[in-house]
């Protein structure tokens, strides 16, 4: 397996520039999962790595070696598609070795490759089945097993599983973990599905606009990500965004939200925890940020002790209740924003009841109001 680099990459089609400054550094055996919503540029940059989009400008290196203007044939890469791209008219073997054959490998390696992928994939039996013949998972994993048998320097996965209905693409996203954990394979995979992302990358860059906004381990991006875009974007249900007002509260500061659940308007308040960035918020007291807190940051009162969470206790109105079997969610008014909490699955709160928690404020992120850029 080879390194991955990739330097200043810009592209433009027409007036339109898709690509902007795109840096990245992927080490060698490294599963690295391009994440965004669509139109993000993710699916360019994908291209762009393969060789089927010549950039505008920059440097793309592969093993050491610019590559930049490099046709896809040049350069040792296997890429796995949304659609599956079988021939329909070969049995799974003819479509594993197709790609084989077309490089000259003897008749005798080539046979051996498709045993190879075949027992990895556990797809032996399918071996002489036509792709009209095969489930929609079963036909994913000859897609993969065509590129596995290559054995190239980097493998390109765009959105394989996105065709997939829900239980498939689980079972899935298992298997490919799986894969590159047996071979360390040098991955780099577009989705923007983003449990898909948490759970296979070992890294994640997070696209909007043709930029990358943060770069970091699924667990740097999820809990200290650099902008209000990230911290919605990752994480489902997605973090609570909640205005509020800094304050200047005894020996530490204070985050007021107006409750408005309260006929009185007596204000709802948060005391930030005195160990985090004191000195950050000190020219921003009187300012209106933006309080980010995940629904798994709340836990109801009468469990906390159970669950060892101890927390700022507030009582909430249920608007919703959607019970998952894992947890129960619970949708209440904070101030301007109805949140959402993640509760236990033993919870017996219902819609329209009053209910005490406990929040998490020592996980809790802050961010500016106008730029959304995270201030602490």
């Amino acid at each position: 397996m080879s390194a991955l680099n990739i330097r200043h990459v810009d592209k433009t089609f027409g007036s339109t520039q898709v690509l902007k400054d795109i840096s990245l550094s992927i080490d060698s055996g490294e599963f690295l999962i391009l994440v965004g919503p669509s139109g993000c540029g993710k699916s360019t940059l994908m291209n762009a790595i393969a060789g089927l989009e010549p950039v505008t400008s920059g440097e793309i290196q592969i093993g050491g070696e610019d590559v930049t203007w490099h046709t896809p044939a040049e350069r040792d890469i296997a890429m796995v598609f949304q659609s599956y791209a079988l021939y329909p008219s070969m049995n799974v073997r003819q479509n594993i070795a197709f790609g084989l054959e077309m490089r000259k490998m003897p008749k005798a390696q080539r046979e051996e490759a498709v045993a190879r992928v075949a027992e990895l994939l556990q797809i032996t039996p399918l071996l002489d089945r036509k792709p009209s013949q095969l489930s929609g998972g079963q036909r994913q994993r000859v897609a993969m097993g065509r590129a596995l048998a290559r054995e190239p320097q980097i493998y390109l996965f765009d959105e394989p599983l996105s065709n997939l209905d829900a239980k498939l693409r689980v079972e899935m996203r298992t298997e490919i973990k799986k894969l590159h954990q047996r071979l360390g394979t040098t991955i780099v995979y577009v989705t923007h599905d983003q449990i898909e992302a948490m759970t296979l990358a070992d890294r994640i860059a997070v696209m909007r606009d043709g930029e990358i906004l943060q770069l970091g381990t699924p667990d740097e991006v999820y809990n200290d990500p650099v902008d209000m875009f990230v911290a919605g974007f990752m994480g489902s249900p997605s973090m609570n965004f909640i205005p509020v007002t800094l304050v200047s509260g005894g020996d530490g500061y204070v985050l007021r939200v107006l409750d408005g659940d309260d006929p009185t308007g007596a204000p709802l308040e948060l005391p930030w925890p005195a160990e985090r960035d004191a000195q950050a918020l000190q020219a921003r007291v009187g300012e209106r940020l933006i309080l980010g807190l995940r629904p798994e940051h709340f836990v109801e009162d009468e469990t906390r002790m159970e669950t060892s969470f101890d927390g700022t206790r507030l009582e909430v109105m249920a608007t919703v209740v959607e019970p998952t079997g894992a947890d129960i969610l619970l949708q209440a008014t904070l101030g301007e924003t109805e949140a959402t909490m993640r509760l236990g699955p033993k919870s017996r709160v219902a819609a329209g009841e009053r209910v005490a928690l406990r929040v998490d404020m020592s996980r809790a992120v802050l961010f500016e109001a106008t730029s959304q850029r995270r201030v602490a």
